[in-house]
């Protein structure tokens, strides 16, 4: 088995940390292929196409299943100004690799990680009193200059963010606090995945009632931020100060047809090898339960990969893969770590190329494919591929 290895290249570099030998699953012939030069290429078209000066590549969850490290680096080569990530965790990891850009944490953490935030360099999101006043203790005990924060709104979420009765009250905390500035004020939108839906316009007027809330009270943000992936695509007039893009900066739409004529490149490939053939009897059924019959005398080949590896169970009879060109069928129940194709009379053999995610030929299996079989979003399908499955990175 020959394993794809990266090619040089400026982006390239960004793969030097990860080596094959190392990869828990190095002798298995399953693997992620990471375009590099994809994300480096979709940062540079949703910055050059977005009305904002700013984009900042949101790099949470492993990077969508990318690889969290390398996707950053590769983001900030196609112009990304700052990164953005969900846990302090992550964004110690990122300062561990040498990440320097600006990082901001989208959700408070508890109180007690104010220091290891601050001492990472992370750039906190507040909404809480209790958050914010731990924040500011910390910083003033620490002296030196002022922490720049991030105020986030609720303007109609309702997840996290501070709620609309209380934004008063809120900018007058972080202005008042001795140990921090406001140095962004944003809020995310619900549903701008679906460009006619009238709440888009809701949560627009809300925020820029939030902005002038706080030029009421002499506070100015350097930074206004609002628009996801979906708004970054489509509302313009909303990119305020930043953009703050995530799915598509891995080269996937938020909807269908959403980027327009914004060419995104998908950066992930998941490619596998048939480990084992055989020929089965019409009638004698396969896998767990014996759920799938074969219609007819066939070939079934043995792909090792499975749910633990995030080929859900779900896609069992139901899924796709592309097999010397063609997609043939998942046939019978995806187990842990295998899961079986019936490959009809194609002339295969151990050893042949698998496409779970990605191109083969002319034809393709997608993310978009695997969230309309499993009736989820395709963020769920690329953020799901197991940490097993070794990220193998292609410069551009």
């Amino acid at each position: 088995m020959t394993m794809p290895t990266s090619t040089p290249g400026s982006v390239d570099s960004v793969a030097r940390s990860v080596t094959q030998s190392t990869d828990p699953g190095a002798w298995r012939p399953t693997w992620v292929e990471v375009d590099l030069g994809a994300i480096a290429a979709n940062v540079a078209a949703l910055k050059a196409q977005a009305a904002a000066p700013r984009l900042m590549a949101v790099v949470k969850a492993d990077g969508y299943g990318h690889g969290m490290v390398p996707a950053a680096r590769a983001a900030l080569a196609g112009g990304a100004d700052w990164l953005a990530v969900a846990l302090v965790e992550e964004g110690q990891t990122l300062r561990a690799a040498g990440v320097d850009a600006p990082v901001l944490v989208l959700t408070e953490p508890p109180p007690g990680a104010v220091g290891a935030l601050l001492d990472a360099r992370l750039t906190p999101t507040v909404y809480s009193p209790e958050f914010t006043a731990a924040l500011d203790r910390e910083a003033r005990d620490r002296g030196g200059a002022r922490v720049g924060v991030h105020l986030k709104l609720d303007t109609g979420m309702r997840r996290v963010g501070v709620p609309p009765a209380q934004w008063e009250d809120a900018l007058r905390r972080v202005g008042a606090a001795e140990g921090l500035h406001l140095e962004g004020l944003w809020s995310h939108f619900a549903v701008a995945d679906e460009p006619d839906h009238p709440f888009i316009a809701h949560q627009a007027r809300e925020f820029r009632r939030g902005l002038a809330l706080a030029a009421s009270l002499g506070l100015r943000p350097e930074f206004a931020h609002l628009c996801n992936s979906a708004g970054t695509l489509h509302l313009h007039d909303e990119h305020h100060d930043m953009v703050r893009p995530g799915l598509a900066v891995y080269g996937l739409e938020p909807a269908p047809g959403l980027a327009g004529a914004t060419r995104l490149r998908p950066a992930l490939t998941w490619r596998s090898q048939l480990s084992f053939v055989k020929r089965v009897a019409a009638g004698e059924a396969v896998s767990y339960g014996l759920r799938w019959t074969a219609p007819r005398e066939t070939t079934i080949g043995s792909v090792p990969a499975g749910y633990a590896d995030g080929v859900t169970r779900a896609l069992s009879d139901r899924g796709q893969v592309l097999l010397c060109g063609r997609r043939v069928p998942i046939a019978g129940t995806v187990c842990m770590d295998q899961f079986l194709v019936d490959a009809g009379e194609l002339p295969v053999a151990a050893g042949d190329e698998v496409v779970l995610i990605g191109a083969q030929g002319d034809a393709a299996v997608t993310a978009d494919d695997w969230a309309a079989w499993l009736g989820t979003i395709n963020y769920e399908v690329v953020c799901g591929i197991g940490k097993r499955v070794p990220r193998r990175y292609l410069g551009p």
